[in-house]
């Protein structure tokens, strides 16, 4: 179902509205004009031509950004199908660690470090309490995924882990939690851990920067305590591949939740799960809008995704160890997208490349037989000879 309207088209209405009337970086700029442009001609495309009908159709290029709703699906995709190589036959869990809104200041003037932190301290209090024997006396591994964002695109830090339900002892061999598989382990104690280790870590970055932790601050971080979520486990390999798809490349908002843009006003669907999870809308000014969008645009090279433990790149070949020893089959990857084309004028399609159904008449499949620059879409010339020319010697 094609969405009723997009973040493109708020940027494409009131982005220069929003420039003038607000100190926008640089590179929220460059942000947002590659979401304004994704799938336009302004980014060049191609033209593909069907191997059995012949049907022709142009199109234009993603942009390929982290933050463009267009561009999530495949990258999503392409990401889970890597995980497939790293499940283990043991149960895994979902974990959040979140931080209090008192601290939202600092993250919009210090995102990158704000973050940084987050990530450190929820991934050593992990650690932490993989190594403690009254918990699992191992080395554990999880994956981290930031998001910055609650349904109604406001500010709200926290992390969302990944976490196998057990760990490497010292003499290389899989030990389980000790929870039988109900929990990983105890939030409270988990939130408590974790506060103190963020509280520290802020003190210290505060003190680089000049800035005095206050009393008043030191209240407002002691005086609830710290979300520590903790889900019920997964099932098999499968469901932990489905779950995880769910928030790897998540962006603040969907094209899908927008409902309309007009009159200088941007409605949108939300959850309220203060009541329930109900499904209710809510309607910002589109400048007020691209500027909540715009507080989820993370510091260029900061990495949402993180990779922890055995899991981490460096310990391929250990995680490969640990399948082994408790006989994993390795799963088959899905094939790989359509790789790039070099940028001729005209290239032909190699018989080893991934293709797709023709949407025409569904028994052929779509082959790239041209491609084009910015602002430069093929004439109806060339199309014609195109069209015209005999492929039936390149595809089969």
């Amino acid at each position: 179902m094609n969405p009723k309207a997009e973040i493109a088209d708020i940027i494409r209405l009131y982005g220069s509205d929003f420039y003038l009337q607000h100190n926008v970086l640089d590179y929220h700029k460059r942000v947002l004009n590659a979401l304004e442009n994704c799938r336009t001609a302004a980014l060049g495309g191609h033209v593909e031509r069907c191997d059995a009908c012949g049907e022709i159709r142009i199109s234009y290029n993603s942009c390929r950004n982290r933050f463009c709703p267009k561009c999530q699906g495949s990258q999503r995709n392409r990401w889970i199908s890597s995980r497939l190589s790293e499940v283990l036959d043991c149960t895994y869990f979902h974990t959040v660690f979140t931080i209090p809104v008192c601290l939202n200041s600092f993250c919009l003037r210090y995102p990158k470090e704000m973050y940084n932190l987050l990530f450190k301290s929820s991934k050593d209090t992990l650690v932490c309490f993989g190594r403690d024997k009254q918990y699992l006396g191992a080395e554990i591994g999880c994956i981290g995924i930031l998001h910055t964002w609650g349904q109604q695109m406001d500010l709200h830090p926290h992390i969302h882990y990944i976490v196998p339900g057990g760990g490497i002892d010292s003499e290389g061999n899989w030990r389980h939690t000790r929870s039988e598989g109900k929990y990983l382990f105890p939030v409270k104690a988990l939130s408590t851990v974790f506060r103190g280790r963020f509280v520290a870590l802020l003190k210290h970055f505060l003190h680089s920067k000049g800035i005095e932790f206050t009393a008043e601050l030191r209240h407002a971080l002691y005086k609830n305590d710290w979300v520590v979520y903790a889900e019920h486990p997964f099932g098999g390999a499968v469901q932990v591949i489905e779950y995880l798809g769910r928030y790897t490349h998540k962006i603040a908002i969907s094209n899908h939740r927008i409902q309309s843009i007009s009159d200088g006003k941007v409605v949108f669907n939300y959850k309220d799960y203060g009541d329930g999870g109900k499904v209710k809308t809510m309607t910002l000014s589109a400048l007020e809008f691209l500027r909540r969008f715009c507080m989820h645009i993370l510091p260029k090279g900061l990495r949402k995704i993180r990779y922890y433990g055995f899991l981490a790149s460096r310990n391929k070949n250990r995680l490969r160890e640990l399948q082994i020893k408790m006989r994993v089959a390795k799963l088959k990857r899905e094939p790989e997208p359509e790789a790039e084309l070099k940028k001729d004028a005209i290239v032909y399609i190699r018989p080893d490349f991934k293709v797709r159904s023709c949407p025409c008449c569904g028994r052929g499949e779509m082959h790239v037989i041209m491609r084009f620059g910015a602002h430069a879409p093929p004439s109806s010339d060339m199309l014609t000879v195109l069209n015209n020319r005999d492929f039936n010697n390149i595809f089969h």
